[in-house]
């Protein structure tokens, strides 16, 4: 079976998407899976990953709400004779994964109607929700009411049926799907796998009284600090600013001296920097992408706990990647970190300034506990390992991709929840939108086809006159 996964959340230092890719495809070499990818990147390459994997790297401008990553726009797919159609014609996947809400998605309404006509076959066609559009949506533009209402009107009729089925991350995702999965003619499932973590790459054995020394010096404290750590990207959905609103809260009292590590990029870099200087003066320090693994491993393994403040994570691997590394750990009581996070491995408290800081003076008031929670979260980072987690994504492509052949025992597990059919009225007006939009788009595919080919022509006339000289008469 062969697979392509489409994505414009790609960047080569950072990302929890780009993570789970790359872990992908070392699964699907060793498996022999046959793997491909597309991705945004500022020049096209083709790069050969293993046997079994390939990234097709295909040029693409800067974002609109986020310049650090590039997108792929629908012109790059919806024609004929564009590149992205080229590849699924060259490569006929047996399952085509999209993982992006914004440009991608229609794609997958173009493979489902067979508008691709240089493709003879139907392949599966699934979206994989790694992110809350409304909550994305809330962080960049406005949490409005009617800019959450513009969010699921897009999700049920732009999102939703573009696909055969859906895969989420995390149930907090997948509740997205769910609010929308009603009123559709076509049955689809919706089912969560959860993101995983490099347990073997990550531990206490890390820790080394020297690179302690050498973090406290750089977070500009003493033996008795408590050092506290964030790791992720700087941008407006991760809630950077309570980090800050505790550690004030806690400057404020007598328990103890705490200095923030913070290792990561983003375009909120400069305001949270200046932020940090103006309200905790040297309490915060800011370390940068840190893409040496060995290096990541050790600032885990000498910090004393791992903040992390967005409430409305989609799923959290570096949360996972601390629990992992036998460091205490305090989240939000909400979003997809409760996958695996909750009071017996963790320390979780609603995202407010004064129970946040208190959940991290919590982590140092009894050693027992810290000591029993952090070998629960230990044994919980376990459970997800990348190697168990992305073989169950290959499973699950594998009985998707059965099932959209008709074989009845295909699934061995039911999805979380099956989306509700459309009254009859609503099924028949449903049809005659979309017969009536496949008509108009193959209309105007036909005619960007004829003006491919009579680009095609044209150029074909010149290079022979050029070779040949201007016919004389």
């Amino acid at each position: 079976m062969k697979t392509l996964h489409l994505t414009n959340a790609w960047h080569s230092t950072s990302g929890g998407i780009a993570t789970f890719y790359r872990a992908m495809l070392e699964t699907a070499n060793r498996c022999g899976h046959r793997m491909l990818l597309i991705v945004p990147a500022k020049e096209e390459y083709t790069e050969e990953v293993g046997r079994y994997g390939r990234i097709y790297h295909l040029t693409a401008p800067t974002a609109l709400v986020n310049p650090e990553y590039r997108t792929i726009y629908p012109n790059r797919y919806l024609w004929p004779g564009t590149r992205i159609q080229q590849i699924i014609q060259e490569e006929r996947p047996d399952v085509i994964e999209i993982c992006d809400k914004y440009c991608f998605n229609y794609l997958g309404a173009v493979v489902r109607l067979g508008m691709v006509r240089a493709v003879d076959y139907r392949p599966v066609v699934i979206g994989l929700s790694c992110e809350r559009m409304d909550e994305n949506v809330g962080a960049y533009l406005s949490r409005s009411s009617a800019a959450q209402w513009m969010s699921r009107v897009y999700m049920k009729w732009l999102y939703f049926p573009f696909f055969d089925h859906h895969i989420a991350n995390s149930v907090h995702t997948a509740e997205e799907l769910r609010a929308v999965a009603k009123g559709h003619p076509v049955r689809r499932g919706v089912w969560v796998r959860p993101m995983g973590v490099d347990v073997d790459g990550l531990g206490p054995e890390w820790r080394a009284a020297a690179v302690r020394r050498q973090l406290l010096q750089t977070a500009g404290g003493s033996s008795e600090s408590r050092l506290l750590l964030y790791v992720g990207r700087l941008v407006p959905e991760k809630n950077l600013g309570l980090l800050l609103d505790a550690l004030e809260q806690l400057a404020v009292g007598s328990a103890g001296d705490y200095r923030l590590l913070i290792a990561g990029e983003g375009i909120e870099r400069d305001a949270f920097q200046q932020a940090a200087e103006a309200r905790l003066p040297g309490r915060v320090r800011l370390l940068g992408h840190i893409g040496d693994r060995r290096q990541l491993a050790q600032l885990y393994a000498n910090c004393d706990a791992f903040v992390h403040p967005n409430p409305r994570e989609p799923f959290g691997i570096a949360p996972l990647e601390a629990m992992a590394s036998g460091l205490p750990l305090i989240a939000p009581n909400a979003g997809g970190v409760t996958t695996y996070a909750n009071a017996q491995n963790a320390w979780i408290a609603p995202a407010e300034a004064a129970p946040f800081a208190c959940a991290i003076a919590g982590v140092f008031a009894e050693d027992a506990l810290r000591s029993a929670r952090v070998q629960a979260a230990r044994a919980t980072a376990e459970h997800y390992r990348w190697q168990s987690a992305t073989a169950d994504f290959l499973r699950l492509y594998r009985e998707l991709y059965m099932d959209g052949l008709g074989s009845v025992a295909a699934m061995t597990e039911p999805p979380l929840f099956w989306s509700e059919p459309a009254s009859e009225f609503g099924g028949r007006w449903i049809a005659r939108v979309a017969n009536a939009a496949k008509r108009a788009f193959a209309v105007v595919a036909d005619r960007a086809a004829d003006r491919t080919a009579d680009r095609k022509v044209s150029r074909a006339e010149k290079a022979e006159e050029e070779s040949t000289g201007p016919a004389v008469l």
